[in-house]
């Protein structure tokens, strides 16, 4: 009997391992797209890297599998085959999407919170934190017993 015991909650445990394992499997795409040269095929991938999905929320466009981030990788092969630089293309997905399609976006009025912002955070924590400290009371200085206080100290303690 505890054979089958053991040999059930082996399997229940490799059961929970197998759907941990392939739970965190992911696909990527896969683009078959052909290129006139390695070069041009290494700013296509260098180019996917930098752009964000606008549907995902942390994915850049290599990573992703919507079908959004699928037509953006076809519009950025498009713009590659029409001799586009990588800067025209970087403006064409900012001028479609906004800042938000580029992983570093350009120091701007509508970015500083993105550059500045966790620095600022950063210092009104630690300021914050010093404020506290020095608010606490300090620990007030032993006093120590006069012979007469130990006696009855330990008078008491006796009874």
């Amino acid at each position: 009997m505890t054979l089958v015991k053991n040999s059930k909650l082996w399997l229940s445990v490799l059961a929970l391992l197998g759907t941990l394992f392939l739970g965190s499997v992911q696909a990527s795409p896969v683009d078959t797209y052909e290129f006139s040269d390695p070069v041009t095929q290494k700013r296509y991938q260098e180019l996917t890297k930098e752009l964000r999905c606008p549907k995902c929320q942390n994915q850049n466009l290599a990573d992703s599998n919507s079908p959004i981030a699928a037509d953006l990788r076809q519009q950025v092969y498009n713009l590659l085959n029409q001799g586009k630089s990588d800067m025209e293309i970087m403006s064409y997905m900012v001028d479609r999407y906004g800042d938000f399609v580029l992983y570093r976006p350009k120091v701007k009025n509508m970015t500083y919170i993105l550059w500045f912002g966790p620095a600022v955070l950063l210092l009104l924590g630690v300021g914050v934190i010093i404020f506290i400290l020095r608010r606490k009371p300090q620990a007030k200085e032993k006093t120590t017993l006069s012979a007469e206080q130990q006696d009855k100290l330990k008078q008491i303690l006796k009874d």
